[in-house]
């Protein structure tokens, strides 16, 4: 629910600023659900992972971040020499970006479709892995 009020006051911040136009607002808004509900669910399993406050961080800091910055954030990775176009693919921060790139813009790195079922997946996975730990209290017994 935070990052989802965030990141609307970001985009209502962001028309008084700049002559926005969300080409697809439908799929934004789709993206940024799963988005949120994707990293949320990625949050809970690494707060139930991490076994103090050093391991919480070192998750966000080591893997999501370097994930984001070699995602396409700041570049089309269609400008990416071929073989780093396919290690990139590997990264799912790619399929998001993507996704937001194409609503905002009408142009992505990866299909529409594609990006939507990646991040389904990825999602998907992540209430997997939760029912797991629930099913079998994996760190949440004693």
């Amino acid at each position: 629910t935070k990052s989802l009020f965030i990141g609307l006051v970001i985009l209502g911040t962001a028309y008084l600023f700049v002559d926005l136009d969300i080409q697809h607002p439908i799929a934004m808004m789709s993206f940024l659900l799963l988005t949120c509900l994707s990293f949320s669910l990625l949050g809970f399993i690494i707060g139930i992972w991490a076994g103090n406050f050093e391991q919480l961080n070192l998750v966000p800091m080591l893997v999501v971040t370097p994930l984001v910055f070699l995602g396409g954030s700041f570049y089309s990775i269609s400008m990416l020499p071929e073989f780093w176009q396919t290690v990139t693919l590997f990264n799912p921060v790619v399929y998001l970006i993507s996704g937001f790139r194409w609503a905002f813009f009408g142009t992505a790195d990866v299909a529409i479709g594609i990006s939507l079922g990646a991040i389904a997946l990825f999602t998907l996975a992540c209430i997997g892995f939760i029912w797991w730990i629930f099913k079998t209290g994996w760190r949440i017994r004693s």
